[in-house]
């Protein structure tokens, strides 16, 4: 049993040793440049050597012809691959995931892992107010190499604001989550502020870079969030999503961290380290008061009779 745990150790050593302790920013700059280049055979042999690590699985891809490694990364799904769940009173899953540390906020303070808190104001930026989000819940979703890297509005939202924090690039796996303090605060990482239509509560939606990944793309926006972009940090925006829109994606595996206020509830099942896919239903709505409910019911039957 000790040799063992010796070994589990001194394999985690060498995870973080071999994703950590590089040059970061460097790797991840390359990579961008890497993964756009339109051969076949350097596509082909990149493609094959990623299935090697990882379990990259294409067959739900819309195509599994790709012009490049970067087509791969952010390929597209067949219609019909991914199933939104319907209820109106469900929030569902931003992403293909795994689940990370989840549960409720503790005033402000959240866990990246056992033994290493953040606060929200410290992930959010001076740019995005985190007063709405005291003592809700949060939930980390993983999204690894091989996962469908594109994310989804997890209800019918409206999103208002994006604050882009530039940062570094430290791997998001659970290894370097037990090792490096406040990691997601220090990562390069987006925080979109938006309202679901329904009860008019407001989530925050905050996509983290990590290594090798090389831009946020966000479909609501002109711009590429990069580790090079020079421009406003702040960005006023008036994007309509329905539930499963797609909103952007990662260049590569990353991670997606989703806040809620307090009255939200997680549904059976949902756990660190659960697998999920997007749409697949992640938490309970706060029970609608009948004024809400009654404001929904016109708003819907206006709609019908437009």
């Amino acid at each position: 049993m000790k040799k063992q745990f010796r070994r589990l150790l001194a394999q985690e050593d060498l995870n973080f040793l071999l994703t950590n302790r590089v040059p970061r920013i460097a790797l991840t700059h390359f990579m961008g440049k890497f993964s756009k280049i339109r051969n076949p055979i350097v596509s082909k042999a990149s493609i094959g050597m990623w299935k090697l690590f990882t379990d990259l699985d294409l067959s739900d891809a819309r195509t599994r012809k790709f012009r490049s490694m970067h087509d791969c990364f952010t390929r597209e799904l067949m219609p019909g691959a991914r199933v939104v769940d319907p209820d109106p009173n469900v929030l569902t899953s931003p992403c293909d995931a795994i689940v990370g540390a989840c549960g409720a906020v503790a005033g402000t303070t959240v866990f990246q892992a056992k033994g290493f808190p953040y606060k929200m104001e410290e992930l959010f930026g001076p740019g995005t107010d985190a007063t709405p989000f005291r003592d809700g819940r949060f939930i980390t979703l993983r999204l690894t190499s091989a996962m469908y890297h594109r994310f989804h509005a997890p209800h019918d939202v409206d999103v208002s604001h994006v604050s882009y924090i530039t940062g570094d690039t430290w791997n998001v796996n659970p290894i370097a989550l037990k090792r490096v303090e406040k990691l997601f605060c220090r990562n390069e990482r987006a925080v979109l502020s938006a309202r679901l239509r329904r009860g008019n509560h407001p989530i925050a939606i905050v996509p983290v870079a990590a290594i090798l990944v090389a831009s946020i793309r966000l479909k609501f926006t002109d711009v590429l969030l990069h580790l090079k972009y020079r421009g406003p940090n702040e960005i006023p925006v008036d994007a309509r999503f329905g539930k499963g829109d797609e909103m952007g994606g990662f260049q590569h595996g990353s991670t997606i961290i989703l806040f809620v206020p307090p009255g939200f509830e997680f549904v059976d099942g949902i756990a660190t380290g659960t697998r999920i896919r997007m749409g697949q239903a992640l938490m309970r709505l706060p029970v609608q008061q009948p004024a809400a409910a009654d404001a929904d019911s016109r708003e819907a039957l206006e709609q019908v009779s437009a």
